[in-house]
């Protein structure tokens, strides 16, 4: 049974620098996705990761069978987003959570949303763990950790580049998924970044393997450096409406970590 009260150590200001210079965009941007997704915290009052349930997940990845059952009997699983409102407290969640874990735990770990960035636990891989329970237990160590895996998360799937852009609508829909207007994902981003301020709309040089590492190092075996995104020179802050601008930098590393960069920056012109 995982232990999900964990550390849970507060975001670090240099946590968001890092993150932001590994995905080549500006701080403010980054602030305004965990503004937006778990309002800016990714623990609860009793140390647990904040988590939102999908009860329609739990119904896909258990599958025909006893399992799939057994949930929809007992109204832990159904077919269609929807079908019932979501439980309103984390307590109600965990509740929720520890139920289905009785059918299925890794079906149940994968059908949550956790921490700050709200990784769908189905995408563990995605987010640069082996397992469902690996990337759980990372979520329980730190918001800084719970960023990591957004992070990694967001590259995997190249939505770096509408970052850099201030790409919202691209953004949200391939973050939030196709009904990401419906919910206007892309408007309510637009707002948290326009609400930063100005000194957060600079690009961080770009992310070490050590300094991505070192947000996760609670974990044994360590776990792989993310490739790092290439960032190219900058380009002053984005106009005072807050259309799409290039978030870009040009600070490079030193030695054969310098050498990579220029090698990718080669590949993507």
């Amino acid at each position: 049974m995982i232990n999900f009260v964990g550390p849970a150590r507060a975001l670090g200001t240099e946590d968001v620098r890092v993150i932001a210079g590994y995905l080549g965009c500006h701080v403010a941007a980054v602030r305004a996705v965990l503004a937006i997704e778990a309002a800016g915290n990714g623990f609860g009052p009793d140390k647990r990761p904040i988590i939102l349930n999908e009860p329609h997940h739990f119904y896909r990845q258990l599958g025909p069978g006893p399992k799939r059952n057994e949930a929809v009997r007992r109204g832990l699983a159904y077919q269609a987003w929807g079908a019932k409102p979501y439980p309103r407290t984390q307590a109600a969640r965990y509740a929720w959570l520890a139920d289905a874990m009785g059918i299925d735990e890794a079906a149940a770990l994968k059908s949550c949303s956790w921490g700050m960035g709200q990784v769908m636990g189905f995408n563990h891989q995605a987010a640069g763990f082996n397992t469902v329970q690996d990337f759980v237990r990372a979520m329980t160590i730190s918001e800084g950790a719970q960023l990591y895996a957004m992070a990694r998360f967001i590259v995997t799937n190249d939505l770096q580049l509408a970052l850099r852009r201030l790409d919202w609508r691209a953004f949200a829909r391939g973050y939030n998924g196709s009904g990401y207007e419906k919910n206007a994902y892309h408007t309510k981003l637009a707002a948290a970044y326009a609400r930063r301020p100005a000194a957060e709309r600079v690009t961080p040089p770009p992310a070490s393997a050590a300094d991505l590492n070192a947000m996760v190092a609670m974990l044994a075996p360590p776990l792989p450096a993310p490739k790092p995104v290439p960032a190219p020179a900058p380009v002053p802050p984005p106009p005072d409406d807050h259309g799409p601008a290039r978030a870009e930098n040009a600070t490079t590393a030193p030695g054969w970590l310098a050498r990579f960069f220029l090698w990718l920056s080669g590949r993507s012109a």
